[in-house]
């Protein structure tokens, strides 16, 4: 089990960020960092045990509370998810859903959420242990955000992003220094009708980009407390791809 931690004292843009993080350790020495990035959900149950997860193979990890200025809670993550995979119900709960979900499109939000992101890397990346190796991967809103530190961290060793958006010009991805491994949902059609372009884009911009998209299931397909959208074999495919990506990107 983790336990939570302040992660301060890093001057990002000139300003001083702080974030409250999960952090779940090895038994050992480390093989290496890893940021995980939650679902829009938030800092939920499911992450930590992602996290433990990760723990349990060998890394040292870190889970920003990204969302901790939204007023969404782990008990209203599960009510929120329920609702929305009942179509009888889904337009009832949208517009509360958009309702806590505002400050994600507030002016300066993905500042913020990228210097926290910055702040944890620099904390783990400090860690004489790891040798500068440290990854990120995330969910859904954590997928995106994988992207995003990618593009704004040369140091970053891997990124897995997990059904993430990517809406970026080929100027900003050439930024990218490490090789990225996505994965989608074949009915997320939203993101996989897209995955052509991003590969494009990818490809034009030199990045060691690689995607795997698993049929017949859709967003979220990871997750293991959301009955409506998890996928077992598809699930325990990424995870074991995720692992061996991690370990050979950190042998490099």
């Amino acid at each position: 089990m983790g336990h939570m931690l302040t992660i301060s004292n890093s001057i990002i843009s000139n300003n001083r960020t702080s974030v409250e993080a999960y952090v779940s350790e090895p038994a050992g020495e480390p093989k290496g960092g890893l940021i995980v990035i939650h679902e829009v959900w938030g800092l939920v149950d499911h992450t930590k045990d992602v996290a433990d997860r990760f723990a349990a193979e060998g890394y040292l990890v870190l889970v920003p509370d990204l969302l901790a200025e939204t007023a969404m809670t782990p008990e209203l993550a599960t009510e929120l998810q329920a609702t929305l995979s009942d179509p009888e119900q889904r337009s009832k709960v949208q517009p509360k859903l958009r309702e806590l979900m505002a400050p994600l499109h507030a002016p300066g939000f993905a500042e913020r959420t990228l210097a926290s992101l910055q702040a944890c890397f620099e904390h783990l990346y400090a860690i004489p242990a790891l040798a500068g190796r440290v990854a990120v991967s995330g969910f859904c809103f954590g997928g995106t955000y994988s992207f995003s530190l990618a593009v704004s961290e040369p140091r970053l060793r891997a990124a897995v992003p997990f059904y993430g958006h990517a809406d970026l010009p080929v100027e900003q991805l050439r930024h990218i220094a490490c090789p990225v491994l996505a994965f989608y949902g074949e009915k997320d059609a939203a993101l996989v009708d897209k995955l052509p372009e991003l590969t494009e884009r990818m490809d034009e911009a030199g990045i060691g980009f690689a995607s795997v998209v698993y049929p017949g299931t859709g967003h979220a397909f990871f997750n293991d407390t959301n009955a409506w959208t998890y996928d077992a074999d598809a699930s325990e495919d990424a995870w074991q791809r995720t692992l061996g990506f991690l370990a050979k990107s950190f042998a490099a």
